[in-house]
């Protein structure tokens, strides 16, 4: 702020000195101290409340390209989905109808081993097979 030097100061207290006097130049410098703190912290509270309104600007620049880049972001997926819609109608029309699978599950394959007929007795003979009982 100003450039004061050892030489402005002590120019500044030889007056203040010769003026105030000695007995009331202790109460003066307090006084005069008090308020240079007061005056230090409020021009610090003002710098500090440009630099934070600084950087809610910055902060709002911010979230405003952020929301231009996922409005693109929308447009591409989008897209994308509409060509790989487009890519799977053109792969049916090239390889033309194809017949479903059958499902085939461990419990149909259990359901048709129990309807299957049991194999007879194998210690039979053919001949008592054949012969009626």
């Amino acid at each position: 702020m100003f450039d004061v030097g050892f030489w402005e100061l002590l120019l500044i207290g030889v007056v203040a000195l010769l003026v105030v006097g000695p007995e009331r130049l202790p109460g003066l410098a307090r006084t005069v101290g008090l308020w240079v703190g007061k005056v230090r912290r409020f021009v610090n509270s003002v710098k500090s409340d440009i630099d934070r309104e600084m950087r809610t600007e910055e902060l709002k620049k911010i979230l405003d390209k952020q929301n231009e880049f996922r409005d693109v972001y929308d447009i591409v997926e989008e897209t994308r989905e509409e060509l790989k819609a487009s890519e799977r109608e053109v792969q049916d029309a090239v390889s033309g109808p194809s017949k479903p699978k059958p499902d085939v599950t461990v419990e149909s394959t259990l359901k048709d081993d129990l309807e299957k007929p049991e194999p007879a007795d194998s210690s039979q003979s053919d001949d008592d097979k054949k012969r009626p009982a």
